[in-house]
């Protein structure tokens, strides 16, 4: 009778136990979770090149990141967006940074199909001058026919008697990618004309220490005592404003793009999403940027 006892004992806390290993299961289940799960740590390293205009914001990003996650190293670094687009189609890099889609800067165009694009964010440029020109806006015309070649002076658009210096960018340029599809379109620009320097902190510098001249700048590179160094100008009437770009009144403006070979992994995935990201948001529109999502409807 003992010996019975002790099954039917042993049986009860069996079917006892098993019941509570089935709401455990069913537990774990519903949230996801299961006892052996652990907190994942990231580690790599992460090398980006390209853009100047998106360096700043890849830079800021980078910096929060890896705090968050100190067993990632990143390393951001500019060059112009057809530096980025082709290194990182090489697999030199694993982030190139552009303001133009990768087909339009890849010297192979076949590689076009290796690579992914993530918009994470979007950008408006503005024209920029020496304060001593005494110009407040400029029509598209204008700003066509001074990179052109045609418009030398600056009393010939409503300022002084002056020589207009023109600062351009090197063809490998997202930036002055932007500028020949949005503002120039079928104009070509004259590189016989004026200087060209190869970021955008270089042309904040050389429009600033020359008299007459203009030349174009992210507004990512306009943001506190730097928007007080240079006078912007309006482009038929309308400031770069954010609401101006994203209801189209102002045509001037890019997506921001990282581009990687193949599907990003991690750690570059969780970056990429992390510079797009709500918990990002706000710092983004601090440093001059627009958020991808309110760009919804721009080319």
């Amino acid at each position: 009778m003992k010996m019975k006892r002790g099954l039917k004992l042993t049986f009860a806390a069996m079917a006892i136990t098993g019941m509570l290993a089935g709401c455990s299961n069913k537990d774990e289940k519903t949230t996801g979770k299961t006892s052996d799960d652990k907190k994942v740590e990231l580690t790599g390293t992460i090398g980006a090149a390209g853009s100047t205009a998106l360096q700043p914001l890849a830079d800021e990003a980078a910096t929060e990141f890896m705090a968050k996650f100190p067993q990632v190293s990143i390393t951001v670094q500019g060059g112009g967006s057809g530096t980025g687009v082709n290194q990182v189609s090489t697999g030199a890099i694993q982030i190139g940074n552009s303001d133009v889609p990768a087909a339009e800067k890849l010297e192979d165009k076949t590689l076009a199909s290796s690579l992914v694009e993530a918009k994470v964010a979007g950008v408006g440029y503005s024209m920029v001058t020496n304060k001593d020109v005494g110009v407040d806006s400029l029509t598209l015309q204008q700003i066509e026919d001074i990179f052109a070649g045609k418009v030398t002076n600056w009393k010939e658009v409503g300022g002084k008697n002056e020589k207009i210096n023109v600062i351009n960018r090197p063809a490998s340029s997202g930036t002055r990618a932007a500028f020949e599809k949005k503002i120039m379109k079928d104009v070509k620009i004259n590189d016989g004309v004026g200087t060209v320097q190869d970021s955008n902190g270089a042309v904040e510098q050389a429009v600033n220490s020359t008299p007459g001249a203009i030349s174009y700048l992210a507004n990512s590179y306009l943001i506190g005592d730097k928007k007080d160094a240079l006078k912007t100008v309006k482009i038929d009437g309308k400031e770069s404003s954010t609401d101006n770009i994203t209801s189209g009144a102002y045509p001037f403006y890019s997506y921001e793009y990282m581009i990687t070979k193949g599907d990003a992994k991690s750690p570059v995935k969780e970056y990429i999403e992390f510079i797009s990201g709500d918990e990002f948001a706000n710092k983004l529109v601090e440093m001059g940027y627009i958020p991808a999502s309110k760009m919804t409807g721009l080319e």
